[in-house]
């Protein structure tokens, strides 16, 4: 297995250096979003019109905005409202996140389970994101929930490239891949999308323990969010001393507390990760 796992890394990485891999491009309302976000002429009725034309997203948002989460006081039943509670950032970060769903589909049953582990598993961070984020930083919930989402964006390339081969590789293999390529990809895919370097360096980054900066950052958010989802799982990191990763005192949490037993922080968890699961 190694031997055709780390065959494939070079092929990829290879093919990453001389420009020749195939990188994701972002859907387009994702795309239509955003710009429209950006544009200092732009207000609520123009990002509400332009979420608009993907119904699954606007109904999604709306059902999102309504949630025990958004603590709202009157019902919201059109976009135009719930653009309108959530602000133009927010509302542009959900609708971007929703959107990358899509992209995880392939035609492949292997492949396809994989890419949905991987949107399954990016859902459930991205929900811990929230809430780390709300209860110990003052940084921008929407911005952290974004960030988890796209932690694992570089196993996308991996996966439409395995897929094009003639033979497709065991889960084992994918995984492994994945997991040594993936870091060095979504950094580059981010940076091509144009998204903030807050966010781009997610992926390269939420996974150097040794990592140190001044302040606590999306970064810090995403490294104990992923730990945290491992917690019970028996996978490597949580093997780990975490007393020694700084990004625990940063936040000023316990790193021996598992939050899924603290009540209200699993309660708020699950909430946030319904928010983005169908």
């Amino acid at each position: 297995m190694a031997n055709l796992s780390e065959k494939i890394e070079e092929e990829i990485l290879t093919a990453l250096k001389n420009d020749e891999l195939s990188l994701p491009t972002l859907p387009e309302v994702a795309l239509r979003v955003r710009e429209t976000a950006e544009d200092p002429d732009a207000g609520v009725n123009e990002l509400a019109k332009v979420i608009s034309n993907d119904a699954a997203i606007t109904a999604r948002i709306i059902k999102i905005v309504n949630s025990p989460l958004m603590r709202t006081s009157r019902e919201i039943d059109n976009i135009q409202m719930a653009v309108n509670r959530l602000g133009m950032t927010y509302s542009a970060n959900l609708a971007t996140g929703l959107a990358m769903e899509q992209m995880f589909q392939a035609t492949s049953d292997v492949v396809d389970k994989m890419m949905r582990d991987v949107w399954s598993k990016s859902t459930e961070v991205a929900g811990i994101c929230n809430v780390l984020c709300r209860h110990y930083t003052k940084l921008q919930p929407d911005q952290a929930m974004l960030a988890g989402l796209m932690h694992k964006i570089g196993a996308l390339p991996v996966l439409t490239y395995v897929e094009n081969l003639p033979n497709i590789p065991d889960s084992i293999t994918l995984a492994h891949v994945i997991e040594k390529t993936h870091p060095k990809l979504g950094t580059k895919i981010l940076e091509a999308w144009d998204f903030p370097s807050m966010i781009a360096k997610v992926p390269e980054e939420y996974i150097k323990f040794d990592r140190d900066t001044p302040k606590v950052d999306y970064v810090d958010i995403v490294m104990v969010a992923n730990l945290q989802s491992l917690v019970g799982t028996g996978h490597p990191y949580t093997e780990m001393d975490w007393s020694s990763i700084k990004a625990f005192e940063k936040l000023g949490l316990d790193p021996n507390v598992d939050m899924n037993e603290a009540e209200d922080l699993s309660d708020e968890m699950e909430a946030a990760m319904a928010l983005l699961s169908q």
